[in-house]
C-alpha cells in the first residue's frame, strides 16, 4: 500500500509561501510558510501535520491492542506536541509527547497501561520518528 501526498513551494524561506495537498482530498492546497510555523499566521505546518498523523496512527494502535484483549473503547483522545528546536547545524524534531485520554468499558489500569505502551511502540509512525517519544495515558 502506498499513500501519496505533495507539497509545491515558491520563493524565499521566510516570505515564500507553499501548499500541501493529499491523495485523498483531505488536504488541498493547504497552505503553509514560515509565517505559518513559526508565528500565528493561519495555515499549516510540517510539525502539527506530523503531530496529527502519530496521533491517528498510536490511537488506531491502542485500538488494535485492545480489541486483542478483547476491549472495545468507546473514546480514544490522543493530542501529539511535537518538539522543534534550533540545533548547532538548523532545527530538529527532538521529541513527540502523547496525551491519551481514553474510555475503556471494562478495562482496568494494568491492562490499559500495557495496551497504551504496545501501540506507543508498534505504530508505524512511532517506528520512523527519530525522536523521543512519551506517553501520558489516563484512562476515564
Amino acid at each position: 500500500m502506498k499513500k501519496t501526498a505533495s507539497a509545491h513551494w515558491q520563493g524565499s524561506i521566510k516570505d515564500g509561501t507553499g501548499h500541501i495537498s493529499t491523495e485523498s482530498g483531505a488536504l488541498a492546497k493547504t497552505p503553509y510558510g514560515f509565517k505559518t510555523r513559526f508565528s500565528d499566521k493561519p495555515g499549516s505546518n510540517p510539525e502539527e501535520l506530523l503531530g496529527a498523523a502519530h496521533a491517528a496512527c498510536f490511537s488506531m494502535a491502542l485500538s488494535k491492542e485492545l480489541g486483542d484483549l478483547g476491549l472495545t473503547a468507546q473514546s480514544i483522545d490522543t493530542t501529539a506536541e511535537v518538539t522543534l528546536e534550533k540545533q548547532a547545524d538548523g532545527f530538529a524534531i527532538t521529541a513527540v509527547h502523547l496525551i491519551l485520554r481514553a474510555a475503556i468499558p471494562g478495562a482496568d489500569q494494568e491492562r490499559f497501561e500495557q495496551a497504551a505502551l504496545s501501540a506507543k511502540a508498534g505504530c508505524p509512525l512511532s517506528k520512523v520518528i527519530n525522536a523521543s517519544i512519551s506517553l501520558d495515558a489516563q484512562l476515564l
